[in-house]
């Protein structure tokens, strides 16, 4: 189990039998690339990030760039190598064996579902800024803020992450 690496040639075998269709593009793809590597966090943080650090999060950013682009052309790499569906699981499974890609595929889903959460989050300041700015509609602070932050429960935070879902 802790070194049991499937072949390459089993996985491609796998991709053989063609369950899934390729039917995005190359524009689609790096707009969905592009989209995982940035985030939200871009977004949201931003002022804040500019009244802390000033002009030096302009260098921030090209640091962080280059280190997203690094990545990027890492999964570009290792999907041309391996062209099956599976993402960081089925590279780690190939590579590293079994434990380390269980290990991968449910940091995976944690990443992601700790990603929706924060999104989710930033995305409600803007709808209450919405509500209250554009409807004169005031909200409780004790539903748009989280247990931590003093309030009861984010609700718009909750909406979000449901209609997304």
């Amino acid at each position: 189990m802790f070194g049991r690496v499937k072949p390459l040639d089993a996985i491609l075998a796998t991709a053989e039998k063609k369950s899934l269709h390729r039917s995005l593009g190359a524009f689609q793809l790096t707009m969905l690339g592009v989209g995982a590597v940035i985030g939200t966090g871009i977004f949201v943080l931003t002022a804040e990030a500019a009244q802390k650090a000033g002009p030096g999060m302009m260098i921030s950013f090209i640091i962080a760039g280059f280190v997203c682009a690094v990545a990027a052309l890492c999964y570009a790499e290792m999907a041309s190598m391996v062209p099956v569906s599976g993402s960081a699981y089925t590279y780690s499974y190939a590579v590293m064996g079994e434990l380390i890609a269980w290990m991968v595929g449910w940091a995976l889903i944690l990443e992601y579902a700790v990603a929706a959460g924060a999104v989710s989050v930033g995305w409600s300041g803007y709808v209450v800024g919405l509500v209250e700015n554009a409807f004169s509609i005031d909200i409780p602070d004790l539903l748009v803020r989280g247990p931590y932050d003093g309030g009861l429960v984010n609700l718009p935070a909750m909406l979000i992450a449901g209609l997304v879902t």
